[in-house]
C-alpha cells in the first residue's frame, strides 16, 4: 500500500500518524495525505530526520543566540557521498535508487531544502543545475542549487553522490556546512564538530553533545521523540503536514529549474486550516 492509503486507514481509525519521507511521488499526493489527516481530525507528522540531527539543532541555537549577528549571508552545504560509482551503485544498500527517475533531490535534497527552511527561513526562489554522472542509472546524481531566502540571506547545495568524501564515515554529517552571517561565521566538518568565528577573531572549537550513535547523530532516535513529546504535550510537531508543503514546493521548483534552465519562484499551494 501507499503513504496515501495508509494514512487514510489510520484517518479513519483515529490514529495519529507520522509518516515517512519522501511523503509521496507528486506534490498533488503529498497535498492529498495532508487533507486527509487535517479532515479527520488526527495528528500528522512527516519524519523529516534531518533537521533533528544534533549539529543543526546546536546551528540553531546559536543562530538564534546571535553568536555570528543577526542576518545571514549565505548557506553553503558540500556533499560527496561516494556510493554512486561504477557499474554496482547502490547495490548494496539501496538498489531501488538505481531505478528512480529523480534521485538525488527527491531522496536527498528534500532534506537539505527542510534544514535550510528550519535555519533560515523561506524560500522564496531557486535555481539549479541537475546532472547524471553515473549512466548506469536513472535519475540525478549531481546537484548544484542556489537559493534565494524570503529574508535576502542566499544558500548554496553542491552534491553529489558519485564522488567520494575525503572522510571515513561521509553518512554522519553528509559533508561540511558553512554559513557566513554580518557578525561571522560557523562551519559544520565531516566529524560533527563545530567552530565559531566571529569577525576579526581566529576560528574557535564550540562543544556540544553529539555522538555516532545509530544513524547521523542519532536523528531518527530524536525525530521520534519529538513526535511523542508533542503527542503528550499538544503542541505542534515541526515538521507538520502543512508545515511539510512548502518544502516540497521548494523540491518541485528545483526540478522546474533544472527542466527549463531559469530562476525559478516557489508557489506555495493553499493548505487545510
Amino acid at each position: 500500500p501507499t503513504h496515501l492509503e495508509m494514512c487514510r486507514i489510520a484517518a479513519d481509525l483515529g490514529v495519529h500518524v507520522i509518516c515517512q519521507k519522501p511523503l509521496a511521488p507528486t506534490f498533488e499526493e503529498a497535498k492529498q495525505i495532508v487533507d486527509d489527516t487535517t479532515r479527520a481530525g488526527i495528528r500528522f507528522m512527516v519524519h523529516e530526520n534531518w533537521r533533528f540531527q544534533p549539529w543543526h539543532r546546536e546551528i540553531k541555537k546559536l543562530l538564534e543566540a546571535g553568536a555570528i549577528g543577526d542576518r545571514i549571508h549565505v548557506m553553503t552545504f558540500r556533499s560527496r557521498m561516494g556510493d554512486g560509482w561504477g557499474p554496482d551503485a547502490y547495490l548494496n544498500r539501496q538498489p531501488y535508487f538505481r531505478e528512480y527517475p529523480r534521485l538525488l533531490v527527491y531522496e536527498n535534497g528534500v532534506h537539505f531544502i527542510d534544514t535550510y527552511r528550519y535555519l533560515a527561513g523561506e524560500i522564496a526562489r531557486v535555481y539549479a543545475v541537475l546532472k547524471k554522472l553515473n549512466p548506469v542509472i536513472a535519475g540525478e546524481d549531481f546537484a548544484a542549487v542556489l537559493f534565494e531566502f524570503a529574508s535576502g540571506a542566499t544558500g548554496v547545495w553542491d552534491a553529489n553522490r558519485y564522488n567520494e568524501s575525503n572522510y571515513p564515515n561521509p553518512r554522519y554529517t553528509f559533508g561540511e556546512f558553512l554559513i557566513d552571517a554580518n557578525g561571522g561565521s560557523i562551519r559544520l566538518y565531516n566529524d560533527g564538530r563545530l567552530t565559531i568565528q566571529t569577525l576579526g577573531k581566529p576560528e574557535r572549537d564550540h562543544a556540544y553533545h553529539h555522538e555516532n550513535r545509530n544513524f547521523s547523530g542519532d536523528c531518527c532516535y530524536t525525530t521520534q521523540r519529538h513526535f511523542i513529546d508533542r503527542l503528550l504535550d499538544g503542541g505542534e510537531f515541526e515538521t507538520n503536514g502543512p508545515d511539510y508543503l512548502r518544502t516540497l514546493a521548494v523540491q518541485d521548483a528545483v526540478y522546474a529549474s533544472a527542466a527549463n534552465g531559469m530562476p525559478q519562484t516557489v508557489n506555495f499551494c493553499e493548505t487545510p486550516s
